[in-house]
């Protein structure tokens, strides 16, 4: 299967157009409500925290069906991330210092989008780890609330200062 072939992909990729051409002004006049980045915003902290307390099946839960995680040139689905990454995700977590900034929420719609930095110190199996990361979730309103349905992470090694 080719990466367009992949329905998640398709459906993140028209999301993020679709986001991308919604004005500013549009959403004002959409009526949005200051609730909705506050619950978008508790999806992504829920999140947080249920990979920090070891909760697979919570974490996976507020993820979409057709959920993409892109991250280190790759892209998993939902399977992918249930069957051999997230308990990685977990470990690594568990393991390592992790502050993360405020997160930053823009809602469009049934779409939003939370964007966050952290920072993460410690040692992963004999490896020291310092480093800085970014995060982008992609969420969409459903008939059950806001669900994840895209994941992006990217991290590189600490700048000595």
């Amino acid at each position: 299967m080719t990466i367009l072939q992949c329905a998640g992909f398709r459906r993140l990729a028209l999301g993020m157009a679709a986001l991308l051409g919604l004005s500013a002004s549009a959403a004002a006049q959409s009526g949005q409500h200051a609730t909705d980045s506050s619950d978008v915003a508790k999806v992504v902290e829920s999140y947080h925290a249920a990979e920090a307390g070891g909760d697979s099946t919570a974490m996976l839960a507020l993820l979409d069906d057709d959920a993409v995680i892109l991250e280190g040139g790759g892209i998993e689905t939902k399977v992918d991330f249930r069957s051999h990454h997230i308990a990685a995700d977990i470990a690594f977590i568990r393991a390592v210092q992790t502050t993360r900034s405020p997160i930053r929420v823009r809602v469009r719609e049934d779409a939003a989008w939370a964007t966050s930095t952290s920072t993460a110190q410690g040692n992963v199996n004999g490896r020291a780890v310092n480093s800085v990361g970014a995060e982008l979730m992609v969420l969409t309103r459903t008939s059950s609330g806001w669900k994840i349905t895209a994941i992006h992470w990217s991290s590189r090694a600490r700048r000595a200062p």
